[in-house]
């Protein structure tokens, strides 16, 4: 009996194998993602995280971001009533004294509204201004003449420049009914701030874009206080000025060193 000549086709090369394998390959094209991705945290793990920094009041959750405006309003008033009160004493046109009159008033007001909902919410407070904020006031205080006039402006408007854009991000997502009512009165009265000092006309607004548009250093936190602690802040009695015309031409600017 002649033996039968091999089948063509057949072994791991034949169609069968190699559908086969393809599929394989296929399945394991589908599969490796998700293996490559066992290790890593599910997006409702990063969902919890960020809601262990929510704590519930009675007047609606408070995030990290309401305390961190809170904070930041109360930090605002450490300096700059300070910075206002040098501006009434210093500054050497109507206007910018009339500026530092609008930080004394507005900061003072502003400050027991931040002291009282920091207590309702139980948000400690600092009772020093940070490491910046003392680096600024120290600036102003060494500074005489038109030079004050023109840091007093500059460094005071920027200032309120990042912390308006903080105010509008909270009040916009806040779900805390104290926190919103803070951020309404807190941009009603930075408002009022920036109005004043652009009235000065030294207010430098290319160096202030490049500024705002930098990341602000960073710098320590002051020590915390009970909010029941809270040094109020207490402006020195001042004379009062009228408000200057917004239309008030700027004095010469000198050049930049």
């Amino acid at each position: 009996m002649r033996p039968r000549p091999p089948i063509k086709g057949r072994g791991i090369f034949s169609g069968t194998g190699l559908v086969i394998a393809a599929l394989a390959a296929t399945a394991a094209a589908l599969l490796y993602p998700l293996w490559s991705y066992a290790d890593r945290p599910s997006p409702a793990a990063g969902a919890t995280v960020l809601s262990t920094q929510t704590v519930t009041t009675p007047y609606g959750p408070l995030s990290a971001q309401d305390r961190d405006l809170i904070t930041k309003v109360r930090l605002a008033g450490l300096w700059e009533l300070p910075a206002g009160e040098l501006a009434e004493r210093k500054g050497t046109t109507a206007a910018v004294r009339t500026a530092g009159q609008h930080l004394v008033d507005g900061h003072t007001s502003l400050d027991a509204h931040v002291r009282t909902v920091a207590t309702q919410l139980g948000v400690p407070l600092p009772n020093v201004p940070d490491a910046q904020q003392t680096q600024w006031l120290d600036t102003l205080r060494t500074a005489q003449g038109q030079d004050f006039d023109r840091r007093f402006a500059g460094l005071v408007r920027l200032a309120h420049g990042r912390v308006f854009a903080l105010i509008a991000q909270v009040r916009a997502g806040t779900q805390n009914s104290l926190v919103r009512d803070l951020a309404d009165d807190a941009n009603a009265t930075i408002l009022d701030h920036i109005k004043a000092l652009e009235a000065t006309g030294y207010v430098d607004f290319a160096a202030l874009a490049d500024e705002l548009a930098a990341s602000p250093t960073p710098v320590p936190t002051p020590p915390a206080v009970d909010p029941s602690a809270a040094v109020p802040l207490t402006p020195s009695p001042s004379e009062s000025y009228s408000m200057p015309p917004a239309t008030t031409s700027p004095p010469p600017r000198t050049s930049r060193s």
